[in-house]
């Protein structure tokens, strides 16, 4: 296409400069001018053409370069991304091995803790078959205790040992926030042995601890799962201050929760109420430090409510947990209104706002009907637990896909102020009114 419009050109070059030309011959200047004409014309048109043709050129070789940039930039662009992606990528490896060591420590500590317990109690049975009554019915029972502590070690070396976890909900939506973590041990049959059954032979011989040791390292895996699949869900794990000063095993477990902080919003460890007032000094300074990593704590067992907040405060508490059956027979009439038996300066309906302001919630535990619900809306309680609300279940993959769903319920909920049937509180305020 090219070639064609050069000789189009050249040829009309050609056309302009014989026109001139003649036009100088016919009008008297001879042939020498009418020869000039022809070459300068000629020669004047392909300097023009010349120059078009090095403008055109010039212009071309613009584009070219501008492309060439462009192509430059969207690859450089492309660079960017693929580095940015790639560092990624390289983030996500790091801390997929970083996971997989502090799995690989944790089954080590696990391991080790298995085998030592599999050798104290091999002891213990040897000892307890040496020194065995020797009347029939002592000897009866020896055997069985011995039999219990036999299927107690298989279930702990065989990994036996099951996560119950049961909902604590949010009132009065009925939404479940966190769970309470409960161990139970299975035998070789399958049959779940309920802690009373097993409890009774592990506390003489002091498994107790290592039974809630491996709890707290289920609590750290299943809080870990639940992060994965970016649950909001808190769980309580239930912590004995003979883990809390325990020397061998505490300093492993803090380290493992050090490598696993990101979960301390998750993890709320409980104790008892009268364990945690006979702790000393070491249980709490490990409390400290397991503060210091972001974790909180919560208390249980709560018979007392005549409490030190501020010790609660400094201690990282953050959680009250009180038994409907306590908190409403804790009730007392009086001529200044509804109070609580172990605060008669404080009405009842403050409790939970004092609490508050040193940075507790209180949640109603063992609720077992709706009358009680009325009574714990009533006093402002933020949070309730038990039977009402789902029993203990075992862990299961249908748990963690309810971990953000209502709870069930078969009755309908009953507002802040009850409508259809009066509980304890309401009803006691009603008596008041009347006299």
């Amino acid at each position: 296409m090219r070639q064609f419009t050069s000789v189009a050109l050249s040829a009309a070059y050609l056309c302009l400069a014989l026109i001139v030309a003649l036009l100088l011959w016919r009008n008297g200047g001879g042939w020498a001018a009418g020869v000039a004409a022809l070459v300068g014309g000629l020669g004047l048109c392909f300097a023009i053409h010349g120059l078009v043709q090095q403008s055109l050129k010039v212009r071309a070789l613009r584009r070219e370069l501008d492309a060439v940039r462009e192509a430059q930039r969207v690859m450089l662009s492309q660079m960017e991304q693929v580095d940015a992606r790639m560092s990624d990528v390289a983030a996500a490896v790091s801390d997929d091995v970083g996971r997989s060591e502090a799995l690989e420590d944790e089954m080590h500590m696990l391991e080790g803790l298995v085998e030592k317990l599999g050798q104290r109690l091999e002891e213990r049975v040897s000892v307890a078959a040496v020194a065995a009554p020797a009347r029939h019915d002592a000897a009866h029972r020896g055997r069985q205790s011995a039999a219990l502590l036999d299927t107690v070690r298989e279930a702990l070396a065989e990994n036996r040992v099951d996560l119950y976890l049961q909902p604590v909900v949010a009132l009065p939506q009925r939404r479940t926030v966190f769970y309470e973590s409960y161990s139970r041990l299975r035998d070789a049959s399958g049959r779940v042995m309920m802690p009373a059954e097993y409890l009774t032979v592990a506390e003489p011989e002091g498994l107790v601890t290592s039974i809630d040791n491996l709890l707290l390292f289920r609590c750290v895996q299943i809080v870990r799962r639940l992060a994965k699949q970016d649950r909001k869900v808190g769980i309580f794990c239930n912590i004995s201050t003979a883990s809390l000063a325990d020397e061998t095993f505490f300093p492993q477990f803090l380290e493992l929760l050090a490598a696993n902080r990101d979960l301390a919003g998750a993890l709320i460890f409980e104790l008892g109420q009268a364990a945690f007032d006979a702790r000393g000094s070491v249980e709490a300074r490990n409390m400290g430090k397991l503060a210091d990593l972001g974790f909180r704590f919560s208390l249980d067992k709560v018979v007392d409510l005549d409490i030190d907040f501020q010790d609660l405060a400094r201690s990282d508490v953050k959680f009250l947990k009180v038994s409907a059956p306590v908190l409403l027979d804790e009730l007392v009439e009086t001529d200044e209104g509804l109070v609580l038996r172990s605060m008669p300066d404080l009405a009842a309906e403050d409790f939970s706002a004092l609490t508050r302001r040193y940075g507790v919630e209180v949640i109603a535990e063992k609720v077992e009907s709706e009358r009680q619900i009325v009574d714990i809306l009533e006093l402002d309680i933020a949070y309730g637990q038990g039977h009402l609300f789902g029993e203990p279940r075992a862990i299961r993959d249908a748990v963690l896909a309810e971990a953000d769903a209502p709870a069930p319920d078969t009755a309908p909920h009953p507002p802040r102020h009850a409508r259809g049937g009066v509980g304890v509180l309401a009803g006691r305020r009603a008596a008041a009114t009347r006299i």
